[in-house]
């Protein structure tokens, strides 16, 4: 059962409702209608100004954040950029700009970039999130503390 005047705290599970916007109204994300999201405060399970913002919000509550990038996907950075030569792709691979590729790493993990320009000789590729550098708005609801 809901704790229906409980403020939330680090360590508790919560339901929210949430709409995630870029600061020119572009709606980036929210949340599915009748499926809240949960997670549990504190733990990092969301970006950290989401998880700062809903600490002391109460059930029912609503209210507006704002996220800086800081605490939201990080600033960009410009060394984050790569350019390649298009002879380290294999021949058949067709760029496209705004394509993501899957780029492995020694550990055999991978890493995920974006293609941000294609020529004939080389292919640049942004390893910064797509979301970095940019402000969130959320307008989020605490549903519940489970």
């Amino acid at each position: 059962m809901a704790k229906r005047r409980a403020k939330v705290k680090k360590g508790d599970t919560v339901k929210v409702d949430y709409t995630c916007t870029l600061a020119n109204g572009t709606m980036i994300d929210a949340s599915a209608a009748g499926k809240p999201l949960e997670f549990v405060v504190g733990r990092g399970d969301v970006i950290k100004g989401l998880d700062e913002a809903v600490a002391d919000m109460k059930v029912g509550e609503t209210k507006t954040i704002r996220v800086a990038a800081e605490k939201a996907y990080g600033p960009r950075h410009e060394e984050w950029m790569l350019e390649v030569g298009r002879d380290k792709f294999s021949e058949d691979w067709k760029p496209e700009i705004g394509l993501h590729y899957e780029v492995p790493r020694e550990n055999g993990q991978s890493t995920t970039a974006t293609v941000t320009r294609v020529s004939s000789s080389s292919v640049t590729l942004d390893f910064n999130h797509p979301l970095s550098g940019q402000e969130l708005i959320f307008e989020v609801s605490i549903l519940e503390i489970v």
